[in-house]
C-alpha cells in the first residue's frame, strides 16, 4: 500500500478522527441505557439473532442521515436497502423482507426520488418491500428501514478466537460518489451478480468455513476490525500492504480506508479454511485477501512495510463497550 508523503502513524491517526469511527462510540449511550443484551441475545452484530427452530431470525434497521437524503436522495433509498441485506449476509443469512419508514419532506422530488431508490434497490437484491410508515416533515426528509432475514448457521461478532485467519472480501469495481465517504459498487451493476455476491456469505457459513465476521461500515476497515476485536474479546495484527484496493485508492488509502465499500466483509476463519474463502470470494469477482490474525489481547496492531504502529486498544479505550460480553 502506498501511503504517499504519509507515516504510518499519521495514517493511523487520521482514521482514529474518522467521524465514522467516532459515532460508534455513542453505541456505549445506548449500552449504558439498554443493557449489553436481552433475552440471551447480545448487543453488537449487525443484526439480532433470535433462535428459531432450525435456525435464526435475524432482524436489523438502518437510518440514514437527513444530509445524505439531501444530497443523493435516489441513492440513499437504494442504500437503505443495500446496508440492510448486507447486515443480514454478515449474519450468514438471506434476506426475506423489508419494511421502511419515511418521513417526506418540504420537497416533493426529493421524496419521490427516495421512493424511486428504495423501490429499485428491492428489485436489485430481490427482497419484498412488504409496508412500513409514512408521515409529513416541515423541512428535511427523514428515512430508515428495517429487514428481517433468515440463518441456518450464523457469522456473528463474539466468536473471533486467537490463532483465526481474518480475510476482506471487497468488491473495487466501483467509484466514489463525489466527495462523501460512499464507494459506490452496485449503480450500473448486474442485479444477479449483485445477489450472487450477498449468497456467498450464508455459503460460507453452510459450509463450515467461516464463522465470525462484519460487514465493513462507515467505521471503515480498520474501525470495523477493532469492532470485532471488540466484541470477541481479542487483538490482531493487521497487515495493511494485504488489504485490497481499488485503482481509485492510489496515493490516498486513507479515503477508501474509511469509506463504506458497498460491499466489503471482514471474515473470521480458521488458517486452514481460508484459502477456500478466498478462492470462492475470488471466482465472484470479488477482491480476497487474508489481511490479519487475531491474537490474545485488546490492541489492533497495525504493519506496513517496516512500521509498525498501535490503531486502537479497546480494553484501555473502549469503543462500543461490549468487550465484556464475549460468550464463554
Amino acid at each position: 500500500m502506498n501511503l504517499g508523503a504519509l507515516s504510518l502513524e499519521e495514517l493511523l491517526a487520521q482514521l482514529r478522527a474518522g467521524p465514522g469511527l467516532l459515532a460508534k462510540a455513542d453505541i456505549r449511550r445506548v449500552t449504558r441505557s439498554l443493557g449489553t443484551h436481552s433475552h440471551g441475545i447480545l448487543n453488537g452484530d449487525d443484526a439480532a439473532a433470535i433462535p428459531d427452530g432450525d435456525g435464526y431470525t435475524l432482524i436489523a434497521a438502518e437510518g440514514m442521515l437527513p444530509s445524505f437524503v439531501a444530497s443523493e436522495p435516489f441513492f440513499a433509498g437504494l442504500c437503505a436497502v443495500l446496508t440492510n441485506v448486507n447486515d443480514i449476509a454478515a449474519m450468514g443469512g438471506r434476506p426475506s423482507a423489508i419494511v421502511d419508514v419515511l418521513y417526506a419532506g418540504a420537497r416533493r422530488d426529493e421524496s419521490e426520488a427516495v421512493l424511486a431508490g428504495l423501490a429499485a434497490g428491492a428489485r436489485v437484491f430481490d427482497v419484498p418491500l412488504v409496508g412500513g410508515h409514512t408521515g409529513r416533515s416541515q423541512g428535511q426528509t427523514y428515512l430508515s428501514a428495517a429487514i428481517v432475514g433468515r440463518a441456518h448457521k450464523l457469522i456473528d461478532s463474539f466468536t473471533l478466537r486467537p490463532g483465526d485467519a481474518v480475510v476482506a472480501c471487497l468488491d473495487l469495481r466501483g467509484h466514489y460518489r463525489g466527495e462523501s465517504a460512499s464507494f459506490d459498487a452496485v449503480s450500473g451493476r448486474d442485479p444477479s451478480e449483485l445477489r450472487a455476491q450477498l449468497a456467498l456469505l450464508p455459503k460460507l457459513a453452510e459450509a463450515g468455513l467461516v464463522h465470525a465476521g462484519k460487514d465493513i461500515s462507515m467505521a471503515g476497515l480498520c474501525g470495523t476490525l477493532l469492532m470485532l476485536l471488540e466484541c470477541s474479546g481479542v487483538g490482531a495484527s493487521l497487515r495493511l500492504d494485504e488489504v485490497p484496493l481499488p485503482p481509485c485508492a492510489a496515493g490516498d488509502p486513507a479515503r477508501f480506508l474509511q469509506a463504506f465499500p458497498s460491499f466489503g466483509y471482514l471474515l473470521g476463519c480458521r488458517p486452514a479454511a481460508a484459502p477456500e474463502v478466498v478462492r470462492r470470494a475470488r471466482g465472484l469477482g470479488l477482491a480476497a485477501a487474508v489481511v490479519a490474525h487475531a491474537e490474545p489481547g485488546s490492541a489492533l496492531e497495525v504493519q506496513q512495510g517496516g512500521q509498525r504502529g498501535v490503531f486502537w486498544d479497546w480494553a484501555k479505550t473502549p469503543l462500543m463497550g461490549f468487550g465484556a460480553t464475549r460468550p464463554s
